[in-house]
């Protein structure tokens, strides 16, 4: 899923009062037996009147007088809105469980001739088997990425240089890079959590350390001039779905920060990573002109 244009660039004001909004009135409306219906919260002029005299904060730049809506403060119940309606209409049918993604790991496993890895997950008895969604992404990324280069499994922290020196290095490892972790065209992530019972503090952890690599990047184009690809590719729809919808508000939220390039959620890596590799090759082939 790629970022709306409308939502993106916007500054630090405007996620300041989505982040605040959020923190007080909740990111979902939970069903009950008095409320039916679940939701994602879409909050009205007296919500952000009242939350912000609460905190004893000025809400002037987002609803003038009269009960109407600033320019502002219009963006930023569109922009919830439309947040609620692509997690409703496109993540959810997007997102897999444990059976469907080895039905499709399976498919594309048959179908294709891999050589690149197909990790195990971390289980044990019944549960040990392929990491489905990495194994789908390493698959198709190799199906699609001709005789160039990639690192499906990276062990070193990526770094950035200017003249073989380096300049910048990220605190984190990655899941993958492509040509390599030195002087990266993207970079992604992968969390997958098929087998997850409950929803534990990983998840919560693996959306902070992605707008950790997000943030050392972002700094890293501001003041380098280096623009790398990152992407996000995440699945399970208990532990995203049923558990993690908020967390599923901040990967939207991230996205269009721009501490992400792109999140790719589920089955949707079928159609999305064939495209992304094609602009990876391009960009690579503008590079060693």
């Amino acid at each position: 899923m790629i970022p709306n244009p409308k939502f993106k660039n916007l500054d630090l004001e405007f996620w300041a009062n989505v982040k605040l909004l959020n923190q007080k009135l909740g990111y979902t409306i939970r069903k009950t037996k008095n409320n039916p219906k679940s939701g994602f919260v879409i909050p009205s002029v007296r919500d952000i009147i009242f939350t912000f005299r609460e905190e004893n904060l000025s809400y002037e730049r987002l609803v003038k007088d009269h009960m109407q809506l600033t320019e502002l403060g219009e963006l930023l119940i569109q922009y919830m809105q439309y947040r609620g309606y692509v997690l409703e209409q496109y993540v959810r049918p997007n997102l897999m469980n444990k059976d469907q993604a080895k039905a499709l790991f399976e498919k594309i496993k048959g179908e294709l001739n891999s050589r690149c890895p197909l990790p195990y997950n971390k289980q044990k008895g019944d549960k040990k088997d392929f990491s489905f969604l990495t194994g789908l992404v390493n698959m198709l990324i190799e199906s699609n990425i001709g005789d160039q280069r990639c690192d499906y499994d990276p062990r070193e922290l990526t770094s950035l240089t200017i003249d073989g020196y380096p300049v910048r290095t990220l605190s984190r490892r990655v899941d993958g890079a492509f040509p390599s972790t030195k002087d990266p065209i993207a970079i992604w992530e992968i969390k997958e959590y098929y087998y997850t019972t409950t929803f534990g503090s990983r998840v919560a952890d693996g959306v902070y350390e992605t707008q950790l690599d997000g943030w050392e990047l972002w700094e890293a184009y501001t003041n380098l001039g280096r623009q790398i690809k990152h992407y996000l590719i995440i699945d399970d729809y208990y532990t995203w779905w049923d558990c993690g919808k908020s967390y599923l508000c901040r990967l939207i939220d991230s996205m269009h920060m721009g501490l992400v390039s792109e999140v790719l959620f589920g089955r949707e890596v079928i159609d999305r990573i064939p495209v992304i590799v094609e602009e990876w090759k391009s960009i690579n082939k503008k590079g060693s002109l």
